[in-house]
């Protein structure tokens, strides 16, 4: 008899190792080099710091990394896939950086380079979060809503260049408070476990905003790709 956990091992069987490997891997990469460039797009004079400021903070990021990975068959591919697209998104960003605007970020490029390189190991460890029964896969599912909840929070302090653009941070908060909840939506397997994942996502939030942590872990970096 299998348990939850040995029965989610593969999702997907019976597809071929395109459809199954290369076809979710190119996809994340596309959708990285997408995302890495309308997020340079966005980061010019003229246009509204609305775009700018969601671009260029962790929340967007994490939200999409963590559906790539809980929506692969398998957590090697969760961790391949969510390396992907953050290294194609780098990637293109700091070309057009570099190459374009002729300005080389190196702090940024290699606190960001970083993020990259450990990327693979929350993605594989956010693809149980659709897993059975037990503590992990909620706790695991509460992270990204986790983080989202508490950048989210900490919005009504964004710095935006232009002063009659305050008006957008409530707006902003918004786009993240939806985000957080289209996690708790998709992500757990059983919708009752949605009811676990929330009070763990809150408290975790709450701990992060008082010990202010991602300050202390990226130091302002989470608003400057």
């Amino acid at each position: 008899m299998h348990t939850d956990l040995e029965q989610d091992q593969v999702r997907v069987t019976g597809t071929s190792f395109f459809k199954r490997i290369m076809v979710p891997v190119i996809t994340a990469v596309i959708i990285g080099i997408l995302m890495g460039w309308a997020a340079k797009l966005v980061d010019r004079p003229g246009i509204t710091p609305f775009f700018d400021d969601l671009g260029g903070r962790l929340g967007i990021w994490v939200f999409t990394a963590a559906l790539l990975a809980v929506f692969s068959y398998s957590p090697k591919l969760a961790a391949v896939r969510v390396f992907a697209f953050f290294a194609s998104m780098l990637t293109v960003y700091y070309l057009y950086t570099t190459l374009v605007l002729d300005f080389f970020p190196a702090r940024e490029i290699l606190f960001w380079g970083i993020c990259s390189a450990v990327s693979p190991v929350c993605g594989y460890l956010m693809w149980y979060a659709r897993g059975g029964g037990g503590w992990f896969a909620p706790v695991v599912s509460a992270l990204p809503i986790t983080v989202l909840l508490a950048e989210g929070f900490e919005l009504r302090h964004a710095y935006l260049p232009v002063h009659y653009h305050y008006y957008l941070i409530p707006w902003l908060m918004a786009v993240y408070l939806l985000m957080a909840a289209a996690l708790l939506l998709i992500i757990p397997k059983r919708k009752t476990q949605s009811l676990i994942v929330l009070p763990i996502a809150l408290l975790l939030a709450l701990i992060m905003i008082s010990l202010d942590l991602l300050g202390a872990l990226f130091g302002g970096m989470n608003g400057v790709l």
